[in-house]
């Protein structure tokens, strides 16, 4: 393979970055590098702002068209054009699932951490003043964050749920750290996987400024909040609750639902008080005209809940509920979902009170008329409180593919999938080996990393 200079790695990303609409000639001409390459602190973070790469994309979309919650009629079938949208929506076969096309996810999300690394060499280079210190530190930490995001929901879709007692043995994600792109990888092991994305978090935390100038920047609540996630998954319950608590003390706004107008298109607006982190994914199978929200969701919101009316339009067939106040649907972090983290941490380390404090806190938020607050004494009764409340909070948020692997685990939680398309019935049982993505079939070729057995 022919070798590429790191500076025309830098070129070639950063011209990525700042002229995402490159005309023809462009290609052809040779860049000027003290245009391209940037020297300062400042030029960095405006390469970090670019959110049609940082903050687009950024949740594991196949995994959210795996995960259930909608369907596609027969007539609209014709209509979705992109191979592993169909092969995720059908949990398809490894030789059926990409056909030939690259792994949106798996492509964007390793730009990104290439990008990331790239702004991570640079900013090293830099030595700040002293008046300089915290808008540097700001970059670095940004870029690690984003590092961290990535690497999170990659392993939500291309490894193993997280086992403590096989996670030095399973396969992991390639930990690409530097930006050279002819660097060999091979797979960590998924306990590397998740120890690097909580070193790049921690290390982000301590960087960071709390709550950012604008939501499409990482802040210390943010890189708290995807540590929360982080140990969740991991069933690292103590940790998940106390990294939600570090949130929470930083920022712990709801939006009151029925202040909301649930008639609106999107009744939901961008950068509301919630959001703690904005990111956004999308395929065109999320295309309102096509999908259904299945009965089975819209069957858990009873009257009084205003979700049911602003997450969905009168028939309940739509979706409309997006953070992003559009038909983009939203994968970042919100303060909603932390509640929900730091409630079901309590609840199975028995600190019930506190759990169903952290639900009726945000369920009053969501209500219209008098509300019942959830009570109970029995800790398993109180957690079911909670996982139906995540159902019911965190619809098309990116986060419903990782629940269900993870709850698959609890016979008590675990749910089979079932879709029919064009007379065809398709079925997902709890812990199927289709809960890991097909690695990428270009990946596969050129790395000859091992595919993911499915």
């Amino acid at each position: 393979m022919m070798k590429i200079s790191s500076i025309n790695i830098f070129c070639f990303l950063l011209l990525f970055l700042i002229l995402q609409s490159c005309k023809k000639e462009w290609l052809a001409a040779k860049p000027d590098k003290s245009l391209v390459v940037p020297e300062t602190i400042k030029d960095y973070q405006s390469l970090l702002d670019n959110v049609g790469v940082f903050n687009t994309a950024q949740a594991c979309g196949l995994g959210e068209v795996g995960a259930g919650d909608f369907y596609i009629a027969d007539a609209n079938w014709s209509a979705v054009n992109v191979n592993q949208e169909k092969g995720a929506y059908t949990w398809a076969k490894t030789e059926e699932f990409y056909n030939g096309e690259l792994s949106q996810d798996w492509e964007s999300a390793y730009r990104r951490v290439l990008n990331a690394n790239v702004i991570l060499n640079g900013i090293e280079k830099i030595k700040p003043q002293i008046s300089e210190q915290q808008n540097w530190n700001n970059v670095k930490g940004s870029a690690l964050f984003f590092r961290a995001f990535d690497f999170f929901n990659l392993a939500q879709g291309y490894c193993v749920n997280y086992n403590s007692a096989s996670a030095n043995q399973d396969l992991g994600l390639l930990l690409k750290l530097e930006y050279n792109i002819n660097a060999k990888h091979k797979r960590s092991t998924l306990q590397q996987t998740y120890d690097q994305i909580i070193k790049d978090l921690e290390t982000a935390a301590n960087l960071l400024n709390t709550k950012s100038a604008v939501k499409t920047r990482p802040s210390k609540e943010a890189a708290y909040a995807l540590l929360a996630r982080t140990y969740l998954v991991m069933g690292n319950y103590e940790k998940a609750g106390q990294y939600a608590n570090l949130t929470l003390l930083v920022q712990d706004d709801l939006l009151d639902y029925s202040k909301l107008n649930s008639a609106a298109a999107f009744p939901i607006t961008r950068f509301n008080t919630e959001v703690i982190f904005h990111s956004l994914f999308y395929f065109g199978i999320f295309n309102p005209n096509r999908m259904t929200v299945t009965p089975g969701l819209y069957s858990e919101y009873v009257a009084g809940d205003c979700r049911k009316t602003i997450f969905f339009g009168p028939t309940g067939l739509n979706f409309k509920g997006s953070y992003n106040g559009d038909r983009s649907l939203f994968g970042g972090l919100t303060t909603g979902e932390m509640y929900l983290i730091r409630a079901e941490a309590r609840a199975r380390l028995g600190e019930l009170m506190g759990a169903l404090n952290d639900l009726n806190t945000l369920r009053r938020n969501r209500w219209i008329g008098i509300y019942a607050d959830l009570n109970s004494a029995d800790a398993a009764t109180v957690l079911d409180y909670v996982i139906k409340e995540r159902r019911r909070e965190l619809p098309f948020r990116g986060i419903r593919w990782s629940d269900l692997r993870r709850l698959n685990t609890d016979s008590r939680f675990a749910v089979t999938l079932t879709r029919t398309n064009n007379g065809n019935t398709y079925t997902l049982p709890p812990n199927d080996k289709r809960y890991v993505l097909p690695i990428d079939e270009q990946e596969i070729r050129l790395s000859g990393i091992q595919q993911n057995e499915r």
